[in-house]
C-alpha cells in the first residue's frame, strides 16, 4: 500500500514548499492539492452537493491555485509524486490546463498524477460560463482534447463543445503518453463510462462502501478490452486503522491518501507526525 496525503493548500496553513518538504521528509509517497477558483457568497449550492450537508467550511474560498503550489512543491522535492485531488477540469481553460499539468510533470521529473473531476458548486462553474448539466460532456471533451496536446506534434480536435485547429504545444509530458489521469467522485453509470474511456484510475472515498463499486468499474474496464490490474485505486479520505487499511488491501486498493486539515503549520505538522508513526507500524 503507498500512502499519500492530501491538504486544502490555503494562505494561512503550512505553505506548499513546507508541506512538500515534511512529507517527502516523512516517507510518503504523494501529495494532493485540491481546488476551488473561488466561493460565491450566495451559498445555493451545499457543500459536496448533498442537501442537508452542514456548512461550507472557511478553506474553500483560501485555495492557492493548485498548479502554482504544486510547482512550488516540485522545486524542493525530488521523490514525492505531486498530485491535484481534484482538479476541476470544466472550469479551466482546455488549452492553458493541457500545458499546466505538461509543465508541472516536465518540472518535476515525470513526479505528476492528474486528478479530475466535474465538480459540484452550481455557482462557482457559472462564473466560469459553466452549465452544471453540462458539465460532465465538457470535461470529457476537454480531457480528450489535452491528450492530442500531450502526444501529437500537431494536435488538433474536433468535438461537440470544443474544437481546436491543428496546433503546436509544448513541454510535453515527461511520462509517456501522459500523466496518470485518475477519476475523482461515485462510481454512477456516467462516471465510469468516463473512467474507461479517458482515465488510468479512480479516486474513491474510502469511508463509502467500495465493494460493490470497485466490481462494477473493473467490470466496465474489462469489457472495454483494458485489464483491470493496470486500473490503479487510489482511496481518498483513507481512516489511519490497521483494520481498514487491510480492507482496503484485500480490495485491491494501492494508495491510501489521508487527509490533514488545514490548520497552523505546527498542528499540521504534528498530524504528519502520527501519521508517519501509524504507517511505520503497519
Amino acid at each position: 500500500m503507498k500512502f499519500g496525503i492530501s491538504i486544502f493548500p490555503t494562505d494561512l496553513t503550512l505553505q506548499p514548499p513546507d508541506m512538500a518538504r515534511a512529507v517527502e521528509e516523512r516517507g510518503f509517497e504523494s501529495l494532493w492539492f485540491p481546488e476551488h477558483s473561488h466561493i460565491p457568497v450566495s451559498r445555493r449550492s451545499p457543500w459536496g452537493g448533498k442537501v442537508g450537508a452542514p456548512p461550507l467550511p472557511d478553506f474553500y474560498s483560501r485555495t492557492h491555485d493548485a498548479f502554482v503550489a504544486l510547482g512550488a512543491a516540485a522545486a524542493v522535492t525530488t521523490r514525492i509524486r505531486l498530485a491535484t485531488g481534484i482538479t476541476l477540469v470544466p472550469q479551466r481553460d482546455h488549452v492553458w490546463l493541457a500545458k499546466e499539468v505538461a509543465s508541472v510533470d516536465f518540472l518535476s521529473g515525470g513526479r505528476f498524477i492528474f486528478g479530475v473531476g466535474s465538480g459540484w458548486n452550481k455557482e462557482e462553474m457559472a462564473s466560469h460560463g459553466v452549465r452544471y448539466t453540462e458539465r460532465r460532456a465538457l470535461m470529457r471533451e476537454k480531457i480528450l482534447l489535452m491528450k492530442e496536446l500531450w502526444t501529437k506534434e500537431v494536435a488538433s480536435f474536433d468535438g461537440d463543445e470544443i474544437q481546436l485547429e491543428p496546433s503546436w504545444g509544448w513541454p510535453k509530458p515527461v511520462q509517456k503518453p501522459h500523466p496518470p489521469i485518475i477519476m475523482g467522485g461515485d462510481a454512477g453509470p456516467k462516471t465510469i463510462a468516463d473512467m474507461v474511456e479517458f482515465c488510468d484510475g479512480w479516486m474513491p472515498n474510502a469511508r463509502h462502501d467500495l465493494i460493490g463499486r470497485l466490481e462494477a468499474v473493473r467490470a466496465a474496464v474489462a469489457a472495454a478490452g483494458r485489464d483491470p490490474a493496470t486500473f490503479e485505486i487510489s482511496a481518498f479520505s483513507a481512516v489511519p486503522d490497521k483494520e481498514k487499511i487491510q480492507q482496503l488491501t484485500d480490495l485491491g486498493v494501492s494508495r491510501a491518501v489521508l487527509n490533514v486539515p488545514p490548520k497552523s503549520p505546527p498542528e499540521v505538522l504534528t498530524r504528519l507526525d502520527e501519521y508517519a508513526e501509524f504507517v511505520a507500524s503497519l
